[in-house]
């Protein structure tokens, strides 16, 4: 079956995690393209900021607090949408946390509860939007992670639990596709992102952590999730770094294990580690360096990505440009060329 999607102006649009970071950058775009949003996140204030803030600029947005680690608080979700908008046509699974050190250092509860928001909130999230879109048409969007495709060294709980949203994010298209259902479902792998994701993480390392590069703002996850959200896609990489790191994994795994120690040091700041509160069991504090509440980054971050423009703008374009892009990263690793 064809799915049609409608154009974001036609769109009333379920956001989890949608307090902050690529959520929170999401809403305010999808906002101003005319969309009627919903956000949920675990932080009310949060959530009155956010909704404050797209009402300030004209837009609809409506707040409900939920912890997606809990199957009913969708069932809310979905029921005060309805309520409040009448239907919704995309449900956006965007929450997650992360945990950073060496998987004998991270306790096993703690690993637990990272799989409680990363994989079962998709999964609790994707069965109630299913349910729902199945009857009336639309687009699950399930963020995974450049890591779905390729495991990276000090976070090893959250590359499993983003290969396990790949996994189930898989399964249930091709589900969906057997019986025809009108239900586009996609998958977004971005690279590093400008969020608050470091300073939620919990941390069991002896320094701060850090994301390697490139790192890119949280607006670029948005465009992409929004461009799904209208145009059926199987899967959209955001950087092409994070094409890049699927690419070399799934086809020269040796290769990219060598690439260990890159990565260790791409995550290990010069800064002590310090007590900090994270996001792992309750909703963190607003983080000091999320572009999506600032609007902007350090310079470093870059703010657009060819790769992923080249993938949602023409896929004759995407494959060129793809096969330049891994063609470069090999040569490169070959001549041991520091990867970027």
């Amino acid at each position: 079956m064809h799915v049609r999607l409608k154009k974001l102006h036609d769109q009333v649009i379920v956001i989890t995690g949608a307090g902050s970071g690529i959520g929170l950058a999401t809403a305010r775009l999808a906002s101003r393209q005319g969309a009627k949003v919903v956000l949920a996140c675990r932080s009310q204030q949060s959530l009155d900021d956010a909704v404050a803030a797209i009402r300030a600029e004209g837009g609809e947005a409506l707040a409900v607090r939920a912890d997606v680690g809990v199957a009913a608080d969708h069932d809310r979700i979905l029921g005060a949408a309805i309520d409040q908008y009448g239907r919704i046509d995309t449900w956006v699974n965007n929450a997650g946390v992360s945990i950073f050190g060496r998987l004998e250092d991270v306790p096993i509860e703690d690993q637990r509860k990272l799989f409680d928001t990363n994989y079962w909130g998709v999964v609790y999230g994707s069965t109630t939007a299913v349910a729902y879109l199945k009857q009336h048409g639309g687009a699950l969007i399930n963020v995974g992670s450049e890591v779905s495709d390729r495991a990276i060294p000090l976070q090893g709980a959250y590359s499993a639990s983003k290969h396990a949203v790949k996994g189930y994010t898989d399964a249930l298209r091709m589900e969906l596709e057997a019986e025809a259902a009108p239900v586009s479902v996609t998958l977004i792998k971005p690279a590093s992102i400008a969020t608050g994701y470091s300073e939620h993480a919990r941390n069991y390392m002896d320094v701060e952590p850090r994301l390697p590069p490139p790192v890119y703002t949280a607006d670029t996850v948005a465009r992409a999730i929004l461009y799904a959200a209208q145009h059926p896609r199987r899967d959209i990489f955001v950087g092409g770094a994070a094409k890049a790191i699927s690419s070399v994994g799934l086809r020269m795994p040796a290769l990219a294990d060598r690439m260990a120690g890159w990565l260790i040091r791409h995550q290990r700041s010069d800064t002590a580690a310090r007590e900090r509160a994270d996001a792992l069991y309750d909703a963190g504090a607003p983080a000091r360096g999320d572009t999506a509440r600032d609007g902007a980054g350090p310079p470093h971050v870059r703010k657009t990505s060819m790769y992923t423009q080249l993938a949602t703008g023409g896929r004759g374009l995407l494959w060129a440009g793809a096969a330049v892009l891994v063609c470069g990263t090999v040569i490169g690793a070959a001549r041991g060329r520091r990867w970027h």
